[in-house]
């Protein structure tokens, strides 16, 4: 069967730079299997496959699948996925604020000065990392346990550890190693930057060894730096930088604390798969 197809390269303005997203439009009737098989097929972190919602207060439902397994929630899909169900005529319930259903709930994402921004969901493990983590993520980073200033559990559906270096420098220079871990790691740019954080997703237990740009980690991230005044919303976090890819997050706040991560989206293909 013939489903429209869209490749959307998200957290950029500019093509190609950014992390590519797989959606599959109109994907009711496919089987769990068949999701598997093309998300394998098509080796991007993630893709997704919109389907008619479940919940009377949502727009559509989506699953998201990495080449190895699916996510109950990731960011960049959350977004690729909105840009892409707009494109093709999507047309949200409430002007201005679409409703995703996804494995981790409903996931609020409005438009937002030309960009789209997704709420950040709450976290299904928060708090400190014990002793014996915190060593085998050093040792994952291939850096001294002294080096780490501070990290936390920052799970929001994928698993993330989010950790937190000196310096942008200092986390454009890690060369880590393959770990069953989902390690985030940020450091400030200096005082008076326009990038707030140089941030890095590791994720080789799901088949990715380096992420582009990671919304759900930004939202988590953003969540525990903002609540330990270790940033001050809106601030913009860069990431890419370490594989060639100029990945731009925006994170903002709410006076109610709602923290909300956004980028821009772009169509890089557009047409039909066979499925």
């Amino acid at each position: 069967m013939t489903r429209q197809f869209r490749q959307v390269d998200v957290f950029t303005a500019t093509p190609y730079l950014g992390n590519p997203l797989a959606v599959v439009l109109g994907a009711a009737g496919l089987t769990d299997e068949q999701m598997a098989q093309f998300a394998s097929w098509t080796n991007l972190s993630e893709t997704t496959f919109l389907l008619p919602p479940e919940d009377d207060e949502a727009d559509y439902l989506v699953r998201i699948f990495t080449p190895s397994r699916e996510l109950p929630f990731a960011g960049h899909p959350t977004l690729g996925s909105a840009h892409a169900w707009l494109e093709a005529g999507g047309q949200p319930r409430k002007p201005g604020l679409i409703v995703q259903e996804c494995g981790a709930g409903l996931v609020a994402i409005r438009q937002d000065d030309g960009r789209l921004a997704f709420a950040a969901p709450p976290l299904l493990r928060g708090g400190p990392v014990d002793e014996a983590d915190a060593l085998l993520v050093a040792e994952a980073l291939q850096i001294d346990r002294d080096e780490i200033v501070d990290l936390q559990w920052a799970d929001n559906g994928p698993g993330w550890v989010a950790v937190l270096l000196d310096s942008a420098e200092a986390v454009l220079a890690i060369r880590p190693q393959p770990t069953d871990l989902m390690i985030g790691v940020a450091g400030p740019h200096p005082a008076g930057s326009d990038i707030a954080f140089e941030v890095r997703a590791f994720a080789s237990d799901i088949g990715v060894y380096e992420d582009p740009v990671t919304g759900s980690l930004n939202a988590s991230l953003g969540q525990w730096l903002l609540a330990t005044g270790r940033a001050q919303a809106p601030y913009v976090v860069r990431q890419g930088t370490a594989i060639g890819r100029s990945g731009r997050v925006h994170v903002s706040a709410d006076p109610d604390g709602t923290v909300w991560v956004g980028g821009s989206t772009v169509t890089c293909i557009s047409g039909s798969v066979q499925l």
